[in-house]
């Protein structure tokens, strides 16, 4: 939705889909979103031009006082979205609402933020010269935003955008299109001018040929696959286009035998289960040292098998539906392909659990390297579980694959701390507790797992451009 028709459009996705309150959660029609087109694109490109003009020109207290002001908009409305995100994506209502609360610390990170886009001043070695480093706005960006965390994941890009003083044309995920709409009309409803967001939906190739070519577009920022995030980031090198890619992960979680096991594995299966297991940093290697490996087996079930399976609207549901019926055939065949080269299935392996896309919280243990699941991302709730007998061996698997986006590490030792700290290759790395993914912490990882940081205060630097200015009188 561009220009004068944003407000309408953020509201009309909205009520359409909490006109659906009270439906199961399963697989029926929850409401409609509009397809852009390409005029609709290029329309919407026009309108951040508008918009960027004015935002550039608002000063950084101006856009603070919105960003704030959305925050709090969030937090008075979470009761009413929430409910609209768990329908659409599937994960438990108290999960949403804590998307939601963090989306609006996000937002309010990135409003202080605005206020400290510093330049500095160079001592000229020339007599009488003024050598000046300002920030600007990069201009305006095209933002592609998941479907597992609707609201957040685009509160990080916008929250970075806005402050620096960018336009968006962004494109939330046509699977969650209302939970972002909403988020969008708090933006609207702090007093965003009209044009500096434009929220289009549409068919996700035929979007990116669109916006990332075009002439008015200087910067991507993509959270996806790293499939789709190398092809965007090799359309985006030809045009010349600046880039954040957070990608996918398979985060290994190291337990050795001298670390706090009920610890490890109360920690390990909250952020684990956490969305269905549908989290690109949730930890999905589980490398145990092989002296406390049964009992650490043992104590991973009795997590599992305690958790409860059913629509996520329900209060006391802790597995909600997975996103679409392609998540659960991919965890199927995983799966299957892990048990058929030789894995344990400790508890769980079963879909189909209620009317709408379930599967069962599931326990794979003895793990070979050559199963898939071992090798691609899970991304759904299945624990994979291998021994390992040094920390050569635990350091040598974590780092086998060509994914480094998160890691986990458990011990007593502050030497085989040090080891995963130093050694692990990763951009996010949590030891003996959940300590990633604040709105004050960088997020972000290495190898096939992208660049770049969407949070932190290094997540406004991609949004800005240096320029030199040396002046003479």
């Amino acid at each position: 939705s561009s220009a004068n028709h944003s407000r309408i459009s953020a509201e009309a996705v909205i009520s359409t889909f909490a006109s659906a309150i009270g439906l199961p959660c399963s697989s029926v029609m929850i409401g409609r979103v509009a397809k852009a087109g390409t005029a609709d694109l290029n329309a919407a490109v026009a309108a951040a031009d508008t918009g960027f003009a004015l935002w550039r020109a608002a000063s950084p207290l101006k856009r603070a006082a919105v960003l704030r002001g959305a925050a709090e908009l969030l937090r008075a409305r979470a009761d009413q979205i929430a409910p609209i995100m768990t329908l659409e994506q599937g994960k438990p209502i108290a999960e949403a609402k804590v998307e939601i609360t963090a989306s609006a610390e996000i937002l309010e990170w990135f409003a202080e933020e605005a206020r400290r886009s510093y330049g500095r001043i160079v001592p000229s070695r020339l007599d009488g010269s003024l050598h000046m480093v300002l920030k600007e706005p990069v201009g305006i960006v095209a933002a592609f935003t998941p479907w597992n965390f609707p609201i957040s994941q685009a509160a990080r890009k916008l929250g970075a955008a806005l402050a620096a003083g960018c336009a968006v044309v962004i494109k939330p995920p046509e699977e969650a299109p209302a939970s972002p709409a909403a988020l969008v009309q708090a933006l609207i409803d702090a007093g965003l001018p009209d044009g500096v967001v434009n929220v289009v939906y549409g068919i996700p190739a035929e979007v990116s040929e669109t916006l990332i070519p075009h002439p008015k577009v200087r910067k991507i920022s993509f959270t996806g696959s790293t499939p789709v995030g190398k092809h965007l980031a090799a359309m985006a090198g030809a045009h010349m286009k600046r880039i954040t890619m957070e990608l996918g992960g398979h985060a290994p979680a190291i337990v050795f035998d001298d670390a706090d096991l009920e610890r490890a594995a109360d920690v390990l299966i909250a952020a684990k289960f956490r969305n269905a297991g549908q989290v690109c940093i949730a930890p999905t290697r589980f490398l145990v040292q092989r002296g406390v490996y049964d009992r650490f087996v043992d104590l991973l079930k009795e997590r599992i098998e305690a958790l409860r399976v059913g629509p996520g609207i329900e209060a006391e549901t802790t597995i909600g539906a997975l996103a679409n019926p392609r998540r659960v055939e991919a965890i199927e065949a995983l799966v299957d392909d892990a048990i058929a080269k030789g894995a344990r299935c400790v508890t769980g392996g079963t879909s189909g659990q209620g009317d709408g896309w379930f599967y069962t919280p599931t326990l794979l243990a003895e793990m070979p390297l050559s199963a898939r699941a071992m090798n691609d991302e899970p991304f759904g709730p299945v624990v994979l579980v291998a021994p390992f007998d040094t920390t050569e061996d635990a350091i040598s698997e974590a780092n086998r694959l060509d994914f480094g986006l998160a890691a986990f590490g458990f011990t007593g030792s502050l030497e085989r701390a040090e080891a995963i700290r130093t050694r692990v290759e990763a951009g996010m790395i949590s030891i003996n507790h959940w300590g990633i993914a604040f709105a004050e912490l960088p997020f972000g990882g290495v190898k096939d797992s992208g660049y770049g940081s969407e949070g932190g205060l290094e997540a406004i630097e991609s949004y800005l451009v240096t320029k030199l200015v040396s002046q003479m009188p």
